[in-house]
């Protein structure tokens, strides 16, 4: 896999030292990212992609990051990747700071990387035994502190699956450590409100809104009207699951802990117009 990398204004090599060692996004974490598709050489949903990185950064208490800036990094990055990038990914971090977790102003750290690798039509996921808490003072934040995630998903992939999904503190359906959830069922799909402590996905938002547009059953759910048990249903083939994000975009779920599960019509149908739309608007 060839990565194309560039750090704070200039191309670096893969393997190459680019960071200062005491990076507050290095040290303890602290800093946001985005991770966006690639379709025909330019980054998918961009400006959507910035808004939420600027809410991120003010949800941590960064500054906001200098879009123009951002924006010139992506063009760059994406022309010297070619036609391998599949994935575009924005980093910024407070940068220089102390060993610990107080923070010292100064120049955010910038890193905007492309790379190759999609996903699949499809999506197997595993239960998570562990959840997501939704009281947390990064709830439905995209930091760098990544580390339950990483845990959750290798747990998925040590069980054959490609995502793990969790439930709240409160037994809620929440999200998949790097996607967003709906159920089909009932005539309609349904995804969990932000309430839940899940993240505000672009692909979900867009999802919403597509779907809406063309007269689809889609919504968001009432707080507390999708509960984790939900997925008893999928596994008895009395409802069926759909995961969105950035880079699978829509993929209908056909396996569950392990077991095949049938996707739902109607989340197959999304994911055909999502791909449509998606080649029609690069920016929407």
């Amino acid at each position: 896999m060839t990565t194309t990398v560039w750090v704070d204004g200039r191309f670096v090599g893969e393997d190459e030292p680019a960071l200062v060692a005491l990076d507050h996004g290095l040290t303890v974490g602290d800093g946001v990212f985005e991770t966006l598709g690639v379709v025909d050489g330019v980054g998918f949903a961009l400006t959507r992609h910035l808004a939420r990185l600027a809410r991120s950064a003010a949800g941590l208490g960064l500054a906001t990051p200098d879009e123009t800036l951002i924006r010139r990094a992506v063009a760059e990055v994406l022309a010297h990747a070619g036609d391998t990038a599949q994935r575009l990914r924005i980093t910024v971090t407070g940068g220089v700071g102390p060993l610990g977790s107080g923070r010292t102003e100064g120049r955010q750290t910038v890193v905007v990387a492309a790379s190759p690798g999609g996903h699949g039509p499809t999506s197997k996921v595993v239960r998570a035994p562990w959840v997501r808490n939704e009281r947390s003072a990064v709830a439905g934040l995209k930091t760098t502190s990544y580390a339950e995630n990483v845990v959750a998903l290798a747990y998925a992939k040590e069980r054959g699956a490609d995502e793990a999904i969790l439930a709240n503190t409160v037994g809620e359906l929440c999200e998949g450590t790097g996607a967003n959830v709906f159920v089909e069922r009932g005539g309609e799909l349904v995804t969990p409100p932000l309430s839940s402590g899940c993240l505000a996905g672009i692909t979900r938002a867009l999802t919403l809104e597509w779907g809406a547009e063309v007269g689809l059953p889609v919504r968001e759910a009432a707080p507390g009207e999708l509960t984790f048990d939900v997925l008893d249903e999928v596994e008895r083939g009395e409802a069926h699951l759909l995961v969105t994000g950035s880079v699978r975009n829509l993929t209908p779920v056909v396996e569950l802990d392990g077991a095949p599960v049938e996707p739902g019509r109607l989340s197959q149908r999304l994911a055909q117009l999502f791909a449509a739309r998606q080649r029609d608007l690069v920016d929407p």
